[in-house]
């Protein structure tokens, strides 16, 4: 069954920016305690809830969409910030040439916040942030790995039965397409789903294109519940148990959301 957030701009906002000021700010803070005049961009940005708790502590920000009526929607939510000149908001691609030749070596803090699982080519996104991030800067990701039991982000399902269901989206591509079909889930949310077997990231998986790309983790959290979870399920956020994230892959299944700072690695 659809959630109410899917259909709602102002509520999808509005979580945004309290899982943002409660779960998203304080993990970057650790790495950058005074965030006054800081540099921020976010990459997919949406309707710029979780820029907000940055832009009220001073930050100077960026939110990049792809999708210009997702851009429209953050002005309507944050235009007085965007008059002041304190945020700017682009509906563009970041590998333009243009974007790139004015944002390069720019932010300090560049953020992905359930995005890189729906991105492609995650090697070349990661090593091109580089680019982007300034002397002593770093890129925070907060993602659902894909093995966990919601992973293929099957919430989003108009069927009451498969937005609830776990592990659905590690079926074999044919059967897995035949349930959502034989469901009657719109062609629109299919092909989401379906994109996301393709784009869905590991732990693993992104450890290693962090380390292949150059950089050092600097910090990374495990969530037995994610904190977005308060508003998809009504549950509230708990960090994994210690014993659990010791051990690789198996991790996967029972971890439901993952914070990282990386950071690129000195030159040698």
């Amino acid at each position: 069954m659809s959630l109410p957030q899917h259909t709602d701009a102002t509520l999808r906002y509005q979580q945004q920016v309290e899982n943002s000021r409660n779960y998203v700010l304080p993990f970057i803070a650790r790495e950058f305690p005074d965030l006054r005049g800081l540099r921020v961009m976010e990459i997919g940005c949406g309707e710029g809830g979780v820029l907000t708790p940055f832009l009220e502590q001073g930050c100077d920000c960026v939110g990049v969409d792809l999708w210009p009526e997702r851009i429209e929607l953050a002005k309507g939510f944050l235009g007085s910030y965007a008059e002041s000149g304190q945020l700017r908001l682009i509906a563009k691609n970041i590998y333009d040439v243009d974007f790139f030749g004015e944002f390069r070596h720019a932010f300090d803090i560049i953020i992905l916040k359930d995005a890189i699982e729906h991105i492609p080519d995650q090697h070349k996104l990661i090593a091109y942030l580089k680019e982007l991030l300034s002397p002593g800067g770093q890129a925070y990701f907060g993602f659902p790995p894909w093995y966990m039991p919601h992973g293929g982000h099957q919430q989003i399902c108009q069927s009451r039965v498969l937005s609830f269901l776990p592990y659905i989206h590690l079926l074999p591509r044919p059967l897995y397409r035949g349930l959502l079909k034989a469901a009657g889930e719109s062609q629109g949310t299919i092909q989401e789903l379906m994109e996301l077997v393709d784009t869905g990231i590991s732990i693993e998986r992104f450890e290693k294109i962090a380390k292949e790309t150059g950089y050092d983790i600097t910090q990374r959290k495990y969530y037995l519940i994610n904190p977005i979870y308060k508003y998809k399920f009504k549950l509230q956020p708990r960090e994994q148990f210690g014993w659990m994230k010791g051990i690789p892959f198996v991790r996967n299944f029972f971890t439901t959301c993952m914070y990282y700072m990386i950071k690129p690695k000195a030159a040698q």
